[in-house]
């Protein structure tokens, strides 16, 4: 009695849902990157303190950007009719993401001793991007915007799964995205 979607239907779902992950990170790689790079050009860069203030406000702003993005086209299909609670959830694997790139500028800086603003690029925009990156596709594929849990808005519920010993019930997810 379970829903089953076979591998290559899966990979099929994923795959453009992961171009449209990336395409929204892009553009909230670029708003991390000018207000970053705005806000050391200000007195704040002078400090291992303000490196690590800068790093966190272009972060939250880009975390902004991308909540719009993800919510409503990279998991439009999966995104719920609860915004506060899809958001709150949004919010924490943000910030847990956020911790991410701010310890990678702490480590670059502190433990280190890297003070330059290509340093500062590196640790942020490079290695904490990349892996920050990782963290929160997984975190919002499996737990923000997964399809087997409730409350999904009705337009965009699908009813394509593959049936395997049983007919799904009303309302059931298609359990394609998170079974990989």
């Amino acid at each position: 009695m379970t829903i089953d979607t076979p591998p290559a239907t899966r990979r099929s779902r994923l795959l453009p849902q992961l171009a449209k992950f990336g395409a929204v990170g892009a553009v909230g790689v670029v708003v991390n990157l000018a207000v970053f790079n705005l806000l050391l050009l200000t007195p704040m860069s002078a400090s291992h303190g303000g490196a690590l203030v800068a790093t966190v406000i272009a972060n939250a702003v880009a975390i902004a950007t991308n909540y719009v993005g993800n919510r409503y086209w990279a998991f439009a299909k999966e995104r719920r009719s609860n915004v506060a609670r899809e958001g709150v959830e949004f919010l924490i694997v943000s910030i847990c993401g956020l911790v991410i790139p701010v310890l990678c500028v702490y480590v670059s800086r502190v433990v280190l001793g890297f003070d330059s603003r290509l340093a500062d690029n590196i640790a942020n925009n490079v290695v904490g991007l990349a892996l920050g990156t990782v963290f929160r596709f997984a975190f919002y594929r499996w737990w923000v915007f997964a399809p087997h849990r409730g409350g999904r808005d009705a337009a965009t519920t699908t009813t394509e799964p593959v049936l395997t010993g049983a007919t799904p019930l009303p309302g059931t997810p298609d359990g394609g995205l998170v079974r990989d």
